[in-house]
């Protein structure tokens, strides 16, 4: 007898809702065959079956809420259930195997935890071309992260299931590859079956939306039809529903004279152009108002004179980096400065996890970088215990990482903290919102000269201007304006991070 449990479901949630069996007892399954569908408040998890045979009992049903690791149900092993329905499509690479080659599927890299369904946006190869082991055959594009899919074996494109704009979920085919010296292209016409397909696939299909978000939208009285779902097929989820709320609270009283859009003159619109906005970008439009609207972000600000730090990094970054072999920037003064303000004012590397407040004795830094693609953190673990050297180094790895577009979902999981550097693009002064669930995030400006009183004398300094935004629901003012002094500080007398000071 197998067991089946609920998986790992991601950073910060502990408990699901059983939306959906596919399966019933006594049906037969196959291994990694879809048994159920759990609905947590962020996203939606399908639960596959671990080994091939019974379904025995249901432990866990419809409507259940469980925790992570609970006993959903129990397989019996034995006779192996007939493979999945997948195989069915089978007959597009029949040519190949006539002329002595293998059919290899393409399928759905592993996305990362939490991520469960990814859009294709690119195909560098078309049915019939010639493909070699490793070489990249598309881009997928996920909420967080964009990742290439290598062909796992050498030979001839010969099917491509999922076409460009598709959204496929984890371990979904994307293609089918047939190896061997006599692999031959498939019939011209399977390569529009796939768009077909996937444009029938939904259709007619009876969707339920899961009890979660049934009952949220009961409470709420909200409308189905005013709820977009972001599920699978369409389904509502619960923070499908939080959003409709938030955005109907949010919604101005209707004007008279509002309309959708204002008209525009022939000639204008045909110089407009419309782009469909990244997986990325919306999940950052998403995220950043969820911020505004959950936490009570406050910002205070304050200058911090660069001289002696600037003055120590031009001294010692020759020797630096020609023994570390990295460069000295900023960020490490910033990043150790910013360790050591957040030892004596800890609420401000804490987070809210319902009544409770959560301290962290270790910094994971996030590092904010602006990329192609859009605005990514990746996260630099126990910087708090890392060497000048090491944050530089570290520093440098993820941001070349974040630019090609290389980062993994753990390499941007787990922040602390975030640090923000808007002065690389000129900024000199802003706001920085939150990177929920974090309390914090300072953000770096421009260095600019300016003219300073010091011992009573006017004097030209370079002078920055710091912002910390913070979450006043865990964060005073008094921690708050004492976290930025420390840093400031630290900067202005760089010796003091030396004397633990």
């Amino acid at each position: 007898m197998t067991e089946v449990r609920v998986p790992t479901l991601g950073e910060s949630v502990t408990e699901a809702t059983v939306a959906t069996w596919f399966k019933k007892p006594g049906d037969s399954v196959a291994v990694d065959e879809m048994l159920c569908e759990l609905e947590t408040d962020k996203v939606t998890v399908e639960v596959p079956s671990p080994v091939a045979g019974t379904l025995a009992d249901i432990v866990a049903g419809e409507g259940e809420t469980v925790g992570v690791d609970a006993l959903l149900a129990n397989i019996s092993e034995g006779d192996a259930a007939p493979a999945p329905k997948a195989e069915a499509a089978a007959p597009a690479a029949a040519p190949a195997a006539a002329e002595g080659g293998a059919s290899v599927d393409v399928m759905v890299p592993t996305l990362g935890e939490s991520v469960s369904e990814a859009t294709v946006s690119t195909w560098f190869k078309k049915v019939g071309d010639a493909v070699t082991q490793d070489e990249m055959l598309c881009e997928l594009e996920t909420d967080k992260v964009s990742v290439e899919v290598p062909a796992p074996a050498s030979g001839t494109l010969t099917e491509i299931v999922a076409a460009e704009g598709a959204t496929v979920e984890a371990d979904a085919k994307l293609a089918v590859i047939a190896s061997g010296a006599g692999a031959v292209a498939a019939a011209p016409a399977a390569a529009d079956a796939p768009a077909a397909a996937a444009s029938a696939a939904p259709a007619g299909k009876d969707v339920k939306d899961g009890p979660a978000a049934e009952k949220a939208m009961a409470e709420a009285g909200i409308n189905r039809d005013a709820v977009t779902g972001t599920g699978r097929d369409g389904r509502a989820t619960k923070a499908d529903v939080a959003a409709a709320v938030a955005a109907a609270a949010a919604a101005p009283a209707p004007a008279p004279a509002a309309a959708p859009r204002a008209p525009v003159s022939a000639d204008d619109a045909a110089r407009e152009e419309r782009v469909k906005m990244t997986r990325l970008r919306q999940t950052i439009a998403r995220r950043l108002k969820d911020a505004q609207n959950t936490a009570a972000i406050l910002t205070t600000y304050n200058e911090v004179d660069m001289t002696e730090t600037m003055a120590l990094r031009k001294e010692y970054k020759d020797l630096f980096e020609k023994k570390h072999g990295a460069r000295l920037g900023f960020m490490s003064f910033f990043t150790k400065a910013c360790c050591h303000a957040l030892k004596e004012v800890p609420e401000v590397n804490a987070e809210i996890d319902g009544t409770d407040i959560v301290y962290k004795n270790f910094v994971h830094m996030g590092i904010a970088a602006g990329t192609p693609q859009g605005l990514v953190v990746p996260v630099i673990r126990d910087a708090d215990k890392m060497s000048f050297a090491d944050i530089e180094k570290a520093i440098a790895e993820k941001g070349k990482r974040a630019r090609d577009g290389k980062l993994s979902m753990a390499e941007m999981q787990g922040g602390t903290f975030t640090i923000s550097n808007g002065g690389v693009y000129g900024s000199l002064m802003s706001s920085p919102i939150l990177n929920p669930p974090q309390s914090g995030i300072l953000g770096m400006h421009k260095i600019q000269d300016r003219p300073m009183v010091i011992n009573g004398e006017i004097k030209i300094r370079p002078m920055m201007y710091l912002a910390l935004s913070y979450d006043h629901r865990i964060v005073d003012g008094k921690g708050a304006v004492t976290f930025l002094v420390r840093v400031k500080e630290a900067l202005e007398d760089p010796r003091r991070l030396l004397m633990d000071l």
